[in-house]
């Protein structure tokens, strides 16, 4: 090297510094990062990023601590981190999230979020909304925080943010069929997780059917020896002519016993679901008579548990003995559900049997009722009453209206919404459950060959997002006698756990955000393009759902 070179690089070596430009200072996040289903009502973006690591500590007020450490547990297997649950403050510079009790959050199930790089704070008038806050939390951080299992070199960073949010509707529900066709208790358990993730909060589980009681009743257990098990099963097209049905010639048995009732109800609890559990009455009951044959209209005929689809013709009698006997279920079934409400379904009861007979007609003229709607008012009546009495509420399906309606009863609107409107116009609270937007039975495609097996119908995606719950023609007192909405998984065709997620999901993703977000914030292009991120969450969960 030259000195000339030397002495230039010694020069600079020895210069000062040139003055460097200011640095950028970072932005506030776009919205489009955001991908949280359902929307919250209120989200600003913020600036930089929040980031989950081993030593973050969960400080929680004794109220939300198990709320706290729900969220601990849920998130260890995929971060590997163990985090600290207390109640007293971390030392100073500790990342940490903090759980906050506070009743000027307006609402139940409402709560506050803000995320800065430092810190996550969380507020809420209840544990329940507390619990939301960490559902949204878990959007926030990438997909693989679903996962069971330690995910290696993922960065945990949650976008700086503020949301402030609460539900639309108050029932924001899911039903499933578990007498067509049974399900075994992890497939409900893992659809009462996936309700959490999407804040849906009432499970609907239909328990009983003319093709089969899935519940045990420890005073009369021929309902699940005989009644819990049909010989063969209906195949093929959904249809009534016997010269063209099929049968798989398997037997199809199963029940949940009270123990694993209980723990379905327990683990629904703290999810903050309730389980609101149906028990069919007075027709779709073939299943309960082939067990005791005294419950129906022709007490000398044995029928056996139905094996064809469709609404087989034994219907309960009307004696009194029946009427107590059903009691006597529902006073086992009160002792497992602590729900507000109890499902008696009231749906599709074929009069037939009760037309044809002649001891029927008498009861008819002893009662005093004008005719078999009459009648089975009176038989809904006398379960409201029952119900009433011991602090519990009766829903059924629209058909409860037919005949005069319960002085207490809640309405399920499926037959479109014309019994929901005439039932809120009478002062009672409704469900909105219409078979044109919420029956996720249906087929999800026109090409109905790409498409598994589905008792018919089309439903899509973009049209369950379409729903709105409140009809139009309601005053505004009216309309608050609305409590929300839910979807139907009934199970004809639904042979597999497999086969219902593909039916639920991304279905129930969308009937989530109807109940949920505000009704002007609903925009189906920016939900289908948080669904796409959607997805990978749902992969995470292992979830069976149709791809869009």
């Amino acid at each position: 090297m030259t000195s000339a070179r030397r002495a230039l690089i010694a020069l600079s070596l020895a210069a000062p510094l040139a003055a460097q430009p200011p640095a950028t200072p970072p932005r506030p996040h776009d919205a489009s990062v955001f991908t949280v289903i359902p929307r919250p009502a209120q989200l600003t973006p913020g600036t930089g990023n929040f980031t989950l690591a081993a030593n973050t500590v969960l400080v929680a007020d004794l109220a939300l601590e198990t709320v706290a450490r729900r969220f601990a547990r849920d998130i260890a297997a995929p971060t590997g981190f163990e985090l600290a649950v207390q109640s007293v403050a971390p030392a100073p510079g500790t990342p940490h999230i903090h759980l906050a009790l506070d009743p000027a959050v307006n609402g139940a199930e409402a709560y506050a979020l803000q995320v800065t790089p430092a810190a996550i704070t969380i507020r809420a008038a209840t544990p329940t909304g507390a619990f939301y806050a960490l559902e949204t939390l878990k959007q926030l951080l990438p997909p693989a925080i679903y996962r069971e299992a330690r995910v290696e070199r993922t960065p945990w960073t949650v976008p700086a943010v503020t949301i402030s949010d609460a539900p639309r509707f108050a029932w924001r529900g899911s039903h499933m069929d578990v007498s067509r066709h049974f399900m075994p208790i992890e497939h409900v358990k893992k659809h009462l997780d996936l309700m959490a993730r999407h804040k849906l909060n009432r499970f609907h589980w239909h328990l009983t059917e003319d093709q089969g009681w899935r519940i045990q009743i420890r005073k009369y257990p021929r309902l699940t020896e005989v009644g819990g098990c049909r010989a063969r099963t209906s195949i093929g097209p959904y249809q009534s002519e016997e010269s063209r049905r099929t049968y798989d010639p398997r037997p199809h048995c199963g029940f949940f016993t009270q123990e694993q009732i209980r723990e379905v109800v327990a683990y629904a609890a703290e999810r903050h679901i309730v389980v609101v559990p149906e028990i069919e009455m007075p027709g779709h009951a073939q299943a309960a008579i082939a067990a005791y044959p005294q419950l129906g209209v022709r007490p000398d005929t044995q029928v056996t548990v139905y094996d064809t689809w469709g609404v087989a013709p034994g219907i309960f009698n009307a004696d009194e003995s029946t009427i107590r006997f059903l009691q006597d279920v529902l006073t086992e079934v009160l002792e497992l559900f602590p729900s507000p409400w109890i499902h008696i379904g009231g749906d599709e009861a074929i009069k037939d049997q009760w037309k044809a007979s002649p001891r029927i007609q008498a009861r008819i003229k002893e009662l005093g009722v004008a005719d078999e709607h009459e009648l089975q008012s009176w038989f809904i009546k006398r379960m409201d009453s029952f119900l009433t009495e011991r602090g519990r509420r009766l829903i059924g399906w629209d058909e409860i209206l037919e005949g005069g309606l319960a002085p207490n009863a809640t309405v399920m609107s499926w037959r479109g919404v014309a019994g929901g409107i005439a039932a809120a116009k009478a002062g009672h609270d409704v469900v909105m459950a219409p078979n044109s937007h919420t029956y996720f039975d249906h087929f999800q495609s026109r090409d109905i060959t790409r498409e598994p097996h589905a008792i018919g119908g089309f439903t899509p995606l973009d049209h369950v997002y379409s729903y709105e719950p409140i009809p139009d023609g309601l005053s505004a007192d009216e309309a608050k006698h609305i409590l929300g909405a839910q979807a139907q998984l009934w199970s004809e065709y639904i042979l597999t756990p497999q086969h219902m997620e593909y039916m639920a999901w991304p279905r129930l993703s969308a009937l989530a955000e109807v109940v949920w977000s505000p009704r002007d914030q609903r925009d189906l292009a920016d939900f289908m393009r948080r669904l796409h991120r959607h997805g990978l969450r749902l992969n995470a969960l292992g979830v069976n759902y149709r791809r869009w």
